[in-house]
């Protein structure tokens, strides 16, 4: 533990503003060093961190190029956002846009096997908060455009590598950006898709995603006048609550398909096999109501086929021995793309069926469509995780989580989740603990993002 507090004392002191060892361009050990230096600071929401995270990137990006003007770094709250340019030969051309963010969710020391925020490189990983989320294809992305800029490439179509700095939480970074380069051409986000691995350290496919459900969180309340609890009354407020809970945790939003769910759900079909994989088949082709009930059975499927809506929190009362005045319930929903927050509010008033519950939307919470399927895209994909596993399939995918793209998306920037990242099913800890990444990956993950990267910008 000593050796490892003596690291992260190097890493967090102004010793992280100096150049790095002179490397080769696109050199695997500048992109892990990176990773690990990103991960020792702590840009947890309220800390304070991430504007310094941003400056570290920043004086990495100047030393290997980049105009002082062409690196911005736009301070927001206790947070911040960056922006990195090359800049384009052919002026008419829109810019194509990378995206990932600098921030990452809690981690409770105590709970983690080794500090979160002290990374350690054990047994072919790389553990910390954020290793995974996202700060993994983050460092990738910063490390290829070092590379390319000092190689001298110049595209024919600007890109602008942009990292956010609220994803985690309330997303004002993101919207800010989303809205300052919304005339950009496309974008790929390094937090979405990627590779998996099989238990033996195969690679078994890779999920290009085009899509994700809106998240959208509101508040059911219910009120009453309350009195004694030695004289109880029909409108007690829990009761009410907890019949409204019980219709919210049987009710089941209508099965919705678009081109992305078709296109996944029948590559999916024929790997996942038996009666699971022939009702993806057959919802992928009909729509059939019966096979999208059947996946709906299981976790890992019902965010695929349609909009979800589940209880997370509950409050009711204020003393044992009195009737309840209030109880309210929080319900998070993952909306299928396309559909209006709105109407899924009015569908759960339709479902709940009690004219004096209120219903309240928390936030502001933005709905945005898939992206389509462009062919430019896709073959670019396919061409940069083919030289890396030439036999693999490159599926379509739609994330039932939100990320950066959702609002992109939702003025109208194609957006395409190309996470780097391959990993074994089992070592996914994104918010969870003792995250992790495998380091093995490093050298590919960088030729994917630089193969990418050139095929689309030209």
């Amino acid at each position: 533990m000593r050796k490892w507090r003596a690291v992260l004392a190097v890493l967090t002191a102004p010793v992280l503003f100096l150049p790095h060892p002179a490397q080769a361009a696109g050199d695997p050990a500048l992109a892990k060093d990176i990773l690990v230096r990103s991960i020792a600071f702590r840009t947890v929401e309220g800390e304070g961190q991430v504007p310094r995270l941003a400056a570290y990137y920043a004086s990495l990006l100047q030393q290997a190029g980049f105009a002082a003007g062409d690196v911005e770094i736009t301070p927001m709250g206790e947070t911040a956002s960056l922006a990195a340019t090359i800049r384009g030969s052919d002026p008419q051309l829109r810019p194509l846009l990378l995206i990932g963010h600098m921030d990452v969710v809690a981690a409770n020391p105590a709970d983690w096997a080794r500090d979160p925020f002290l990374p350690v490189e054990e047994d072919g990983y790389i553990f910390g908060r954020g290793a995974e989320d996202n700060k993994y294809d983050v460092a990738m992305m910063v490390a290829t455009l070092m590379g390319l800029k000092k190689e001298g490439w110049r595209p024919r179509r600007t890109v602008t590598l942009l990292l956010s700095g609220d994803e985690e939480t309330h997303m004002r970074t993101s919207r800010a950006l989303a809205e300052k380069y919304k005339d950009a051409e496309l974008l790929l986000n390094g937090d979405g898709g990627g590779g998996l691995l099989d238990e033996g350290g195969r690679a078994v496919l890779y999920q290009l995603q085009a899509g994700e459900k809106s998240y959208a969180d509101f508040e059911i309340a219910f009120t009453d006048a309350g009195g004694h609890s030695s004289a109880p009354t029909p409108g007690n407020p829990i009761y009410r609550l907890a019949r409204a809970i019980d219709r919210i945790a049987a009710y089941r939003f209508a099965p919705m398909r678009n081109e992305l769910t078709r296109a996944s759900l029948a590559l999916s079909a024929e790997r996942i096999g038996g009666a699971v994989g022939e009702a993806m088949r057959r919802y992928a082709e009909t729509g059939d109501r019966k096979a999208a009930d059947l996946l709906s059975d299981y976790p890992e499927f019902v965010g695929q086929v349609r909009t979800t809506c589940v209880a997370t929190m509950a409050q009711a009362g204020h003393a044992l021995n009195a009737l309840p005045q209030s109880a309210k319930v929080d319900v998070n929903c993952r909306i299928f793309p396309g559909i209006a927050v709105d109407a899924v509010k009015a569908e759960l008033a339709q479902a709940i069926d009690d004219p004096d519950a209120r219903i309240t939307t928390l936030d502001d919470p933005q709905a945005s469509d898939a992206s389509p399927l462009r062919e430019d895209v896709v073959k670019a994909v396919k061409a940069a995780v083919s030289a890396r596993y030439p036999d693999i399939p490159v599926i379509p995918s739609m994330s039932a989580g939100a990320t950066d793209s959702l609002y992109f998306r939702a003025l109208g920037v194609p957006s395409y989740g190309v996470s780097s990242l391959f990993q074994r099913g089992e070592d996914g800890f994104a918010h969870g603990l003792n995250e992790r990444v495998p380091v093995a990956g490093i050298p590919q993950a960088l030729d994917q993002w630089e193969r990418m990267v050139k095929a689309l910008a030209g």
